[in-house]
């Protein structure tokens, strides 16, 4: 007899191809996706792999774009999948590569020019001991933004985004990653840090907003050992684990005692400028809790109790504090983003910031009006939409009781039950058609 067929991808409670699960709603979820996939480039496509493995575990690692995809097939599905932001790379008729950050399902949408990028493959070439991607992207990384506020002595014609504007701005990039908690947030899950740093307004650069990218691994190394001790640790950890490399081994064959090595570690063979005390300001305290036995019932009777009225159910393994050596290993990629315009929507709506384009009061009073103009009537479709649903709904019922003669009219006007008179026409770039307005700010 055949076996059952079990569904693995369509099946209630499944994802694919690492897409977010629609049912956890509290983690942030971001889909990175490049617009006209195939016209974008080689080194753009790279870069937005790279910048989907930043985003793991929270992100569609293996999403797959198709020349024919627009931005309304990936904000329909953004509500059945739980995912909360779109990162969006396209590149302009101009050459340039832009990225678009955007919240769903309302918006806003912050819009990037990529200035300069360096793809992982380029940074790795250029650090000496690389580190190869492990565990670290099994937990989103820590997120740390330097000088995203800017203060007011620093402005000088009043050029540089409005105060809220740069909150917004903040807050879109923390909403990116789950936040943590100090006292919750377990210290050994966090093993990335993605830096975003603000370059400093400046008289030169006043009005612009620019923020530098970097994504490092953290590593950590016990310190406050002698240097001897730490070589044989190494070695040990070489002999059991699956490499051998016999020249980190030390050559203690001239020596007649284990003794004269840990007193005189340059006996032992050569020493290298890596193994040499690290600063102290790298350094951390943090509690390595040891091992502990659990007490038998008999033995928790027995145990004395403590000074809260309780008895102790195990013995040892007190948390004892050690110092930790940290060091930051890059990752890649490095971005060097520019923004130039802040809007309502996703994609589309009221600008609430132009870098390039500036408007009176006269101008954006005339703005505000053309947009409330457009939101009344865009209302009132949604009226008459429901009004026609439920005039359909109340005839076809009609119709079904007195014997269905009309069932065929209904079947060819059941087509505009599900459409929405709302959509409005997206042309091949994803934006809407009614956007020609879309710089207005």
């Amino acid at each position: 007899m055949a076996r059952r067929r079990v569904k693995k991808r369509t099946h209630v409670g499944a994802h694919t191809n690492g897409a977010p699960p629609p049912t956890d709603r509290a983690t942030p979820r971001s889909m990175v996706i490049r617009i006209g996939a195939g016209e974008v480039g080689a080194s753009v496509s790279q870069l937005v792999k790279d910048v989907r493995h930043v985003m793991e575990p929270g992100t569609a690692s293996r999403l797959k774009e198709r020349r024919a995809n627009k931005l309304r097939d990936y904000t329909t599905m953004a509500g059945p999948l739980g995912v909360s932001h779109l990162l969006l790379f396209s590149r302009s008729s101009s050459g340039n590569t832009n990225l678009r950050l955007a919240r769903t399902p309302r918006g806003p949408t912050l819009h990037f020019r990529v200035e300069k990028y360096s793809l992982c493959k380029d940074v790795v070439k250029g650090i000496k001991h690389a580190k190869s991607g492990g565990y670290e992207f099994q937990t989103a990384p820590l997120l740390v933004m330097n000088n995203f506020i800017t203060p007011e002595s620093a402005t000088t014609d009043g050029s540089a985004p409005p105060k809220h504007l740069e909150k917004l701005v903040t807050d879109m990039w923390q909403g990116l990653f789950p936040p943590i908690s100090p006292q919750a947030t377990p210290l050994a899950s966090i093993r990335r840090v993605l830096l975003l740093n603000r370059e400093p307004v400046t008289e030169d650069n006043n009005g612009l907003y620019t923020i530098n990218l970097r994504h490092y691994a953290i590593t950590t190394k016990v310190t406050g050992l002698p240097k001897a001790i730490r070589r044989l640790n190494a070695a040990e950890k070489m002999i059991t684990g699956r490499e051998k490399k016999k020249s980190a081994l030390p050559n203690l064959g001239k020596l007649e005692d284990v003794a004269d090595y840990i007193l005189d570690p340059s006996a032992g063979g050569y020493t290298s400028a890596s193994e040499s005390e690290v600063e102290t300001d790298a350094e951390v305290e943090v509690l390595a809790p040891s091992a502990r036995k659990v007490l038998s019932k008999q033995q928790r009777e027995r145990a004395p109790e403590r000074e809260d009225g309780h008895k102790s159910t195990s013995k040892g393994g007190r948390s004892r504090v050690e110092k930790r050596a940290v060091k930051l290993v890059e990752l890649g990629p490095r971005m060097k983003l520019r923004l130039t315009k802040v809007e309502e929507d996703i994609c589309g709506g009221k600008v609430m910031w132009h870098e390039f384009v500036s408007k009176s009061e006269e101008e954006v009073r005339r703005m505000d009006e053309m947009w409330e103009k457009r939101n009344q009537l865009k209302e009132e479709r949604r009226r008459i939409q429901k009004e026609n649903v439920e005039r359909k709904k109340k005839e076809k019922g009609e119709n079904a009781g007195g014997g269905g003669e009309d069932d065929g009219d209904e079947e060819e006007g059941g087509e505009d039950d599900d459409y929405d008179m709302d959509d409005d026409v997206w042309d091949e770039n994803g934006a809407k058609g009614v956007g020609e307005d879309g710089d207005d700010g």
